[in-house]
């Protein structure tokens, strides 16, 4: 690679140059120029910046260069007057000097000049660029936060859609083809939700219904007001009422079809003697299961549940309310109820049972309501999750990382220890924070949270973040 291109003869194209224009073209071109004699002091300069503090500046002269810049700099001074002094190429370096204003950093390249010494040093200000890489950070990071707001909402949406008891597709208008369809389509449809996305729609449906389908989106399509109609499976089987509205994403219109099988319509039966299997499997189940009335008074449950409370006998749970037994008495089962009530159903509801005798087993509950039946009443699965990996792999407590993990142990430890680790919490999220931010320097991370640098490391080691085998930073 070529090096840069110097002037070919600068005795003859700038012979005629006289100290006074060489002094204009040097403050021209920089936004310090600094005139040094052979001991390192400043005897003269020149200011080419108005938003430089010329009054810090002008008291330089008659000062040891070195002085005028922080610690950490001075080394990179020794080099340039070395470097100027020997000839050598002219290099760029960054300092830092230190002002009655603050810290201003510069870029500095040193030539010499005659032959008593004397090196001239063309120094760049280094603030425009520094707050132009901040403001570039802090977009970055806006960006960031609204990325993720966008995943959280995307998350809400996908877990609200496959929660929904209401079947509903969603339906490319341009080819008719589904491209998402939730858990309940899937079940009314008798199909994999799998096999639902990118199958054409309508399809399985019989003809007249086919028909009344297609005449249906044609209609959504052309803006008139939608109606619900009614369709049957091609099989003879389950009869919907089906209601289409179009709504555009990404400069596509897409059917929103909703459907909802006929009241009274007929469902499935378990075959004659499958309904004493059923309940043999259940009573067996390893996980506790609990049958309750709307209220969550227990009106039966199998051994495992049984085992779970620490008592002897199905006929002792009976009667009771499961909240009883529950980790938080009068807040889990209020939950759980409300939830049931709106949605019907309810997945992975963290808690904790406890025994009769004191025993404690965390718990994950997944319960439905079967409010149409008669009686009315509640199921409930509850999984003992205490030995799983993750809860196994906690030596010593590992520090809850979210909000929901912290609410969730309300109840279960006293109020002391969820404000010791709440801020625990916190404390870690801005050290990982101010590294992030940093680049892992530790000198810089220290200085963001206002801390020294041993006291970063001695957290650091508490928290197990970074590399703790690295030397400290060097300045």
């Amino acid at each position: 690679m070529e090096s840069a291109r110097q002037f070919r003869s600068p005795g003859k194209s700038l012979a005629e140059m006289d100290p006074q224009t060489a002094a204009r073209l040097l403050a021209a071109t920089s936004d310090v120029t600094l005139v040094i004699d052979a001991g390192g002091v400043i005897r003269d300069l020149a200011i080419g910046s108005d938003s430089l503090p010329a009054d810090s500046l002008n008291e330089w002269v008659g000062r040891p260069w070195l002085e005028t810049v922080t610690v950490e700099s001075r080394r990179k001074i020794e080099d340039l007057l070395r470097d100027a002094a020997g000839n050598a190429p002219a290099r760029w370096r960054q300092v830092n000097h230190s002002t009655p204003a603050g810290e201003v950093a510069m870029l500095y390249s040193a030539l010499p000049i005659g032959s008593k010494g004397r090196v001239v040093a063309m120094g760049r200000d280094l603030r425009p660029v520094a707050a132009l890489q901040q403001r570039l950070l802090d977009v970055q990071q806006s960006m960031e936060r609204d990325y993720l707001r966008l995943r959280h909402a995307e998350a809400r949406y996908r877990l609200l859609f496959q929660m929904a008891s209401e079947a509903v597709l969603i339906v490319d208008a341009a080819n008719q083809r589904v491209v998402e369809a939730n858990a309940a389509a899937a079940r009314l449809l008798g199909e994999n939700v799998r096999k639902l996305a990118g199958r054409a729609f309508p399809e399985g449906f019989d003809s007249p219904g086919t028909q009344a389908l297609q005449r249906l989106m044609g209609a959504v399509r052309a803006g008139a007001t939608p109606e619900e109609i009614l369709v049957r499976l091609a099989d003879g089987g389950t009869e919907f009422r089906v209601v289409a509205s179009l709504f555009r994403q990404d400069d596509a219109s897409m059917f929103l079809v909703r459907l909802s099988p006929v009241a009274g319509a007929a469902s499935p039966a378990l075959a004659p003697g499958h309904e004493q299997r059923l309940a043999e499997m259940v009573a067996g189940l390893p996980d506790g299961f609990v049958l309750t009335d709307p209220d969550g008074i227990v009106l039966a449950a199998n051994r495992a549940f049984v085992d779970y409370t620490q008592l002897a006998a199905e006929e002792q749970v009976r009667g009771q309310s499961i909240d009883r037994w529950l980790g938080r008495p009068g807040v889990d089962l209020n939950a759980l109820l409300a939830n049931l009530r709106q949605h019907g159903t309810v997945r992975l509801f963290a808690t904790a049972l406890r025994g009769e005798y004191g025993g404690t087993t965390d718990v994950e509950i997944a319960a439905v309501a079967a409010m149409r039946s008669d009686p009315p009443c509640l199921g409930f699965t509850i999984r003992n999750v205490s030995r799983r990996p993750s809860a196994e792999g906690r030596a010593g407590r590992v520090l809850p990382r979210s909000v929901e993990q912290l609410t969730e142990l309300v109840g279960r430890v006293s109020l002391k220890e969820l404000v010791r680790e709440t801020t625990d919490v916190i404390e870690r999220l801005c050290i990982e924070a101010a590294l992030e931010l940093s680049r892992d320097n530790r000198a810089s991370a220290a200085e963001m949270l206002g801390l020294s640098r041993q006291s970063l490391y001695v957290k650091l080691h508490r928290y197990g973040l970074g590399d703790l085998a690295t030397e400290p930073d060097q300045p």
